[in-house]
């Protein structure tokens, strides 16, 4: 689609858009007295409306009920988790009984790995990007350590090729079958969290398991951006945050995949923890663990009520809007900021250009001054996210983001280099 660059176009865009209602559904911090223009989704999405709503129901059951909120309360405490099972499962292609809303991302992705991290046979090497997020790179080097193993040389880090910023997936391809006979698992972040590159996970996952490996991903910077299909892709596991674009507070309960071919298998080893343990025996307080089926039985501990009644007041409005729906607009709103931002030449675009190769994050590195525009727009109350050494991070989300929103950063940017 060929943009102008008018105003009056994004603002016709925005009539236009079937999805512009969801905007009212968030509330936006406030600069001079007026709503920001906020990028910033992929760090800390914004906040639903009714999950202050809901935080406070649930506040109001506990002083109403106390410990005897666990059933009693409007939405029970005990299964309170099963209020956002299906609605999870959705946004990722997974059947209810292979996701579970439990913990936070890292916690789960550690024992996630204890489960599938096996380095028992010959097979004792991790496939990963040299550029994923911090935690995966601890996560991943400790359980390495936690095996007797050197990190150093059981772990094999993918790179771009010289002068490229993302990794082609024949290159990705071309290290599962060099290194096939001593695989054990290849661990990606869905969209990489600095380029904004997602990753053919559907191809990944076929060749690493033409090798007799395990795909694993962490999904922190794709669910609710990306159409997943966990399941149809034959993905061992996953996990994700949801304080992201699933808009769900700072620090929100967070969420895994384990596929069905893996979720009944009471044999495959995994900490233990009492909400794991099978629901209808639960409370009999036996000592010996029985795995709830499918991913249910990797929970731990109790549901957190708090955190998972703002979860649940996102996921209503992405059951509601749909993540078909949610993606067209996604790829319309990027790619009409993409034309906006290129024909700046102080601002280069190292995000991929095919919408099947990226999300809704465009990864901007301005050749010129980019600390003092990263400032500059932030003081006309446009929320962009810095990225060391000199990288500003766009996203326009389309639950909430306008067109409008776009065409009013690609001009504060002319400005700045005016």
């Amino acid at each position: 689609m060929n943009f102008n660059n008018t105003i009056e176009l994004a603002q016709s865009l925005d009539q236009a858009d079937e999805l512009k209602s969801y905007r009212e559904q968030f509330i936006f911090p406030q600069h001079n007295g007026k709503d920001t223009y906020y990028f910033t989704g992929n760090s800390l999405g914004l906040q639903p409306r009714k999950a202050q709503q809901y935080i406070l129901e649930e506040l109001e059951d506990w002083g109403k009920y106390g410990v005897e909120g666990h059933f009693l309360a409007r939405r029970n405490w005990f299964g309170y988790h099963h209020f956002l099972t299906d609605k999870a499962a959705k946004i990722v292609g997974a059947k209810a009984a292979e996701v579970a809303v439990m913990n936070t991302l890292s916690v789960n992705l550690n024992l996630l790995m204890v489960s599938f991290y096996r380095p028992v046979t010959k097979r004792t090497k991790i496939i990963m990007e040299a550029a994923a997020f911090p935690s995966d790179h601890y996560a991943v080097q400790q359980q390495v350590r936690f095996h007797g193993l050197n990190p150093s040389e059981h772990i094999i880090l993918l790179h771009p090729r010289d002068g490229e910023y993302c990794i082609r997936t024949e290159d990705i391809l071309a290290q599962i079958e060099e290194n096939k006979d001593g695989l054990a698992l290849v661990m990606l972040g869905g969209v990489n969290y600095y380029t904004g590159q997602f990753f053919d996970l559907q191809t990944i996952t076929e060749k690493v398991h033409q090798v007799g490996a395990i795909a694993g991903y962490d999904l922190a910077h794709a669910a609710g951006n990306i159409v997943l299909k966990l399941h149809d892709w034959n993905v061992d596991f996953a996990c994700w945050c949801s304080y992201k674009y699933l808009n769900s507070g700072p620090g929100g309960v967070a969420s895994i995949f384990v596929h069905e071919k893996h979720g009944n298998n009471p044999d495959l080893p995994r900490f233990a923890g009492w909400w794991g343990n099978e629901e209808k025996d639960r409370f009999l307080m036996k000592s010996e663990f029985i795995p709830a089926t499918g991913a249910s039985g990797w929970q731990q501990s109790n549901a957190q009520i708090f955190s998972m009644a703002a979860h649940l007041a996102s996921l209503e409005l992405f059951e509601a809007a749909g993540m078909d729906k949610l993606r067209h607009k996604s790829e319309t709103l990027t790619g009409y900021l993409e034309q906006l931002i290129h024909y700046i030449p102080q601002i280069k675009i190292i995000t991929p250009t095919a919408p099947n190769e990226r999300g809704c994050q465009l990864s901007l590195i301005a050749l010129d001054r980019p600390k003092d525009l990263f400032k500059f727009l932030q003081n006309h109350g446009i929320m962009t996210d810095w990225r060391e050494p000199d990288v500003i991070r766009v996203a326009p989300v389309p639950m909430y983001n306008r067109f409008e929103d776009c065409w009013i950063l690609a001009e504060s940017i002319k400005e700045f280099y005016s």
